[in-house]
């Protein structure tokens, strides 16, 4: 074990007017809504990269944290930090963590020696799962940091580097269902160009096509009953990623016949980055049955890149939940916090602190998601907007033809007016629960 923490003791929950720091005032694991403890919606998970592999260095400065696992270079490094890891864990009472192969053991010189690396701290961390109810949300592999993903990975004009990808996706794909882990994710942070001067667009869809096509085949031959995750983000570090947003994802998903095989993780910041709303992003692959998980974040909305910092927003929160409850909720999913400290909160009680917050806006906004669901104001404000579609007519109109809608038209049957949407009497509405 490590002393990273000091004397920092097992969060608990002590209402909304504790103003202690370290404890939930929202989250309470045992809370029973809709039918489901609040620990079962929400499946909070830690994210391993930027809570522990993440050294505090941004596009313009370098590493800012010391930690008593840098550098994160050796095994026994490694070991040191899955001890801290576990220690968090074991503080938060959070139900899942999630990691990259990066981030949990060193670069070896070799593909082999990187895979004994792996192999060595997937066993470490195993033991102490058996003695903590942490279990694994979902494993990815790293394939945008190293230099030789400069040009992507399954995208990369060099098939070595094709080859090199499918190895490492195979290997994480294999500890991901020896820790027992509940979905694979894959993001494409280099899966796009920086100019298509020397791109053959085409041909690298289709190779990421063919990709993915050969996760979900190794997925049914090893028999991981968990899903298959495509992250969507539109650019950063890429100029241009493929995995742009919900909406190119599913498309592409569809091209490539594997929109039964595999659903998003979708997350906060790179729903900003993209242009759209988290609850944008939500509603559209709920839409389309194509949610699998999501990373809760927020970005800082005066700056122009992925801060992934803690959420701290509930309305916004609230409608994400809204739409994952109204779906039916998360199944093989969870809420990870893909989220970071910012690189001048240096200390270990920054990092719990941080990870309360998060979890305390997200048990509001689900809180007030289910009582918008409960009182059903928003579900009747919809069906009173459709009606018209409830119709004989309109449902005839549907199965008709231009001819035969033209003709009604004309003879002065249809003559639309106006109707308010009410947006600001919903909004309104909205901000009775949050």
């Amino acid at each position: 074990m490590t002393s990273f923490f000091g004397d920092i003791t097992p969060i608990e929950f002590e209402g909304e007017d504790s103003t202690n720091p370290l404890a939930f005032r929202h989250y309470d694991a045992d809370e029973v809504v809709m039918g489901k403890r609040m620990e079962d919606h929400l499946r909070f998970a830690v994210a391993y990269w930027h809570s522990f592999a993440w050294e505090g260095g941004d596009p313009f400065g370098g590493q800012t944290f010391i930690r008593p696992w840098h550098p994160q270079d050796r095994m026994d490094m490694a070991r040191i930090k899955a001890d801290a890891a576990f220690e968090m864990f074991e503080i938060l009472g959070q139900p899942y963590f999630c990691w990259h192969d990066a981030d949990i053991r060193p670069e070896g010189g070799s593909f082999a020696e990187s895979q004994r690396n792996f192999e060595e701290i997937i066993d470490y961390m195993l033991g102490k799962m058996e003695t903590s109810p942490v279990k694994l949300l979902w494993g990815t592999a790293n394939m945008f940091s190293h230099r030789r993903f400069m040009s992507g990975a399954s995208t990369n004009p060099d098939p070595d580097v094709f080859a090199y990808a499918a190895a490492t996706v195979k290997s994480c794909m294999d500890a991901t269902m020896k820790m027992g882990g509940e979905n694979y994710v894959l993001w494409g942070g280099r899966e796009g160009y920086e100019t298509l001067l020397n791109t053959d667009l085409g041909r690298e869809l289709d190779h990421m096509g063919r990709f993915l096509n050969m996760v979900v085949e190794y997925k049914h031959k090893i028999g991981f009953e968990g899903a298959i995750l495509v992250e969507p983000k539109p650019q950063e570090p890429s100029k241009h990623q493929y995995d742009y947003d919900a909406a190119t994802c599913i498309g592409f998903l569809r091209k490539y016949g594997l929109e039964d095989e595999v659903k998003l993780n979708l997350e906060q910041g790179h729903a900003i980055l993209a242009g759209h709303s988290f609850e944008h992003e939500i509603a559209t692959a709920t839409s389309e049955g194509m949610l699998g998980s999501i990373d809760m974040n927020r970005n800082d909305y005066q700056s122009g890149w992925d801060t992934d910092q803690f959420p701290n927003n509930v309305p916004e929160v609230a409608l994400c939940y809204y739409h994952i409850l109204n779906s039916g909720g998360f199944s093989t999913g969870g809420t990870n916090f893909d989220a970071k400290l910012r690189r001048q909160s240096l200390d270990a009680q920054d990092l719990i602190a941080a990870h309360i917050g998060g979890m305390d806006i997200c048990a509001r906004g689900l809180k007030a998601a289910a009582a918008m669901i409960e009182d059903g104001g928003l579900d009747a404000a919809l069906a009173e907007r459709y009606a018209g579609w409830d119709t004989a007519e309109a449902k005839a109109m549907l199965d008709g033809d231009f001819d035969s809608i033209f003709a009604r038209v004309l003879a002065g049957e249809i003559n639309p007016q106006p109707r308010s949407g009410r947006q600001e009497i919903l909004e309104n509405y909205v901000n009775r629960f949050v």
